[in-house]
């Protein structure tokens, strides 16, 4: 599924920078993150992924019920893998599914909406990509590490900014 090779290229690129960063940048709460780490943000991206895979089976995905399990957040090594085996098993049949979440922060209701799964792998991937134009700015402010040009930037701008240029 082609869909399936844009998230895999995306935790690639995602992979590549845990591979490079220190257990202590990957820990290091960042100003320009509002005290948030690099960790933090790739446990959102990685958990909200396992809640859509797990609500796969059931048909009701909810991202408020996330985990928020710290040894993502925590352990690169730990996240590097946790993504690697969510991009590889993502290849799944579409199929219709329900979106509970409560956008009340008193609590409120539970809002349900009508969805599909490659639907749900979509709004995942384009948050991952905003995540990860975060994290891009928190490694431009911690550590001096390259990433290359594509990190954290949509592929819609990419070929904006190529047409740009010729």
């Amino acid at each position: 599924m082609l869909l399936q090779k844009s998230v895999q290229r995306v935790a690639s690129q995602l992979c590549e920078l845990l591979k490079e960063l220190s257990c202590e940048e990957y820990r290091l709460p960042s100003a320009v993150l509002n005290g948030a780490t690099i960790g933090q943000h790739v446990r959102h991206i990685a958990e909200l992924f396992q809640c859509l895979l797990a609500g796969y089976e059931t048909g009701i995905v909810n991202y408020d019920n996330r985990n928020r399990d710290p040894a993502i957040e925590t352990n690169r090594i730990f996240a590097h893998e946790l993504l690697l085996k969510i991009a590889d098993n993502l290849e799944l049949d579409n199929r219709s599914m329900m979106l509970h979440s409560v956008y009340d922060e008193a609590g409120g209701e539970v809002i349900a909406v009508e969805t599909n799964f490659y639907r749900e792998v979509v709004y995942n991937l384009e948050h991952t990509i905003h995540h990860m134009a975060l994290i891009r700015i928190g490694v431009q402010n911690i550590s001096g590490i390259q990433l290359e040009e594509t990190f954290g930037v949509a592929p819609s701008t990419i070929q904006y900014r190529k047409a740009c240029a010729q």
